[in-house]
């Protein structure tokens, strides 16, 4: 009896604890979010017209790598592989239909949505992916383009026209996430400018982030999870458990941010972990933590010059999420599950223009590249979820 009485007075003692300490998270979740109502976030409608159709019958593939120039031309790559479609999805091409053929695998159109070229696929002199997977545009105008296909091991470097530049990495390695010559089936490339060198989220089979010279493709380093040495090794995640000391992967972006930061989407955990140039780990954040399908598929900052807010592509819940760069907490989302403009199937890629208009990709059975117009800056008490179309569109 004695024993008994002092297990119930243990365990009233600790739900009383319980109840406190979720009092006081509620209240301070309460402060936070009066201070959040005053804070001011971009505001986005889709435009259902951009880009303009596709000539020639073309159609997407699983539209996977969105990247944008000086001039804000958007260049997109998508697969364009048979197997990509359905089959009477390319019924002009096995002459059973009038209607389609798949475009070529690197599509560049102007800011009003017009085609001005297109491009790619396999070519003597180099080994194109077995499944393109990223793109990025390098101020000098090339355009490289990674892959998380079989023996994806390389990245390959294209003037903007097309022609064969250079490749980085031996095609065909097996995943070593110690290599300084190959690479692990890279999902997404992103350059600094200022110091001339690329990252690639390293990705698909190795996981790490690589750095390499942009002039020269010479290999500089590497890093993984919190700064630590990468493995090879299955890394699984937990929503209950601490988070894993090494990338879950896919490792899918690795950001530069105009302060000297590295923000690195570890998708398979729902984390943004954030680094020094030199791989010292700074802070990391979740979005959408209990998403088994992974919430952080790529991110793409604000225009403004302090890059206020991150845009996070999320293609496990099928929304765009806005965070605050400096804190990572995110303040809103738009977008949900569907067909229709501005809705989404497995967003993928998301980049910004000049103008902080946003753009994003979908894979899978999206298969299509969107535009959402910044309309300027509302409350975040003004903000609605869902889809982005103008409050008049709406019922």
């Amino acid at each position: 009896m004695g024993i008994n009485r002092k297990s119930a007075g243990i365990s009233a003692a600790l739900a009383a604890l319980f109840f406190s300490l979720l009092g006081g998270q509620h209240a301070l979740q309460e402060n936070a979010r009066a201070v959040s109502n005053d804070r001011l976030i971009p505001h986005f409608e889709v435009d259902p017209f951009w880009p303009q159709p596709l000539p020639n019958k073309w159609i997407l593939g699983r539209t996977i790598g969105i990247a944008v120039d000086d001039r804000d031309h958007l260049f997109v790559v998508h697969r364009d592989q048979d197997s990509m479609f359905m089959n009477q999805a390319l019924g002009l091409d096995r002459g059973r239909a009038e209607c389609c053929s798949a475009a070529p695998p690197i599509l560049e159109f102007d800011p009003s949505g017009n085609l001005v070229n297109a491009w790619g696929g396999p070519g003597e002199g180099y080994t194109w992916p077995a499944s393109n997977h990223g793109i990025e545009v390098a101020p000098d105008g090339n355009i490289w383009i990674g892959g998380n296909g079989s023996g994806d091991s390389h990245v390959l470097v294209f003037t903007r026209d097309g022609h064969f530049v250079r490749e980085i990495g031996i095609p065909g390695e097996p995943t070593d996430s110690l290599s300084t010559v190959s690479f692990g089936r890279v999902a997404e490339i992103a350059i600094d400018e200022t110091a001339g060198e690329a990252y690639f989220a390293d990705g698909y089979g190795n996981k790490r982030v690589a750095v390499v010279d942009v002039a020269t493709g010479a290999f500089k380093r590497f890093w993984g999870a919190y700064g630590n040495e990468p493995i090879d090794e299955r890394v699984t995640y937990d929503p209950f458990e601490p988070l894993p000391q090494q990338f879950v992967g896919p490792v899918h972006c690795a950001e530069p941010s105009s302060d000297g930061l590295i923000y690195v989407c570890d998708r398979g955990a729902d984390r943004i972990q954030v680094f020094r140039t030199d791989g010292t780990f700074v802070k990391e954040g979740q979005v959408a933590p209990l998403t088994l399908a992974g919430s952080t598929w790529d991110i793409s900052f604000s225009p403004d010059e302090a890059q206020e807010f991150i845009y996070v592509a999320d293609g496990g819940n099928f929304n765009i999420h806005i965070l605050d760069r400096d804190t990572l907490e995110v303040l809103a989302e738009f977008g949900e599950g569907g067909r229709q403009p501005g809705l989404f199937f497995a967003p993928h890629s998301i980049v910004t223009d000049s103008d902080g208009n946003i753009y994003t990709t979908e894979t899978y059975e999206g298969k299509r590249v969107q535009k959402f117009i910044n309309r300027g800056m509302r409350p975040i008490t003004e903000h609605r979820p869902g889809a982005p179309w103008p409050d008049s569109a709406l019922n």
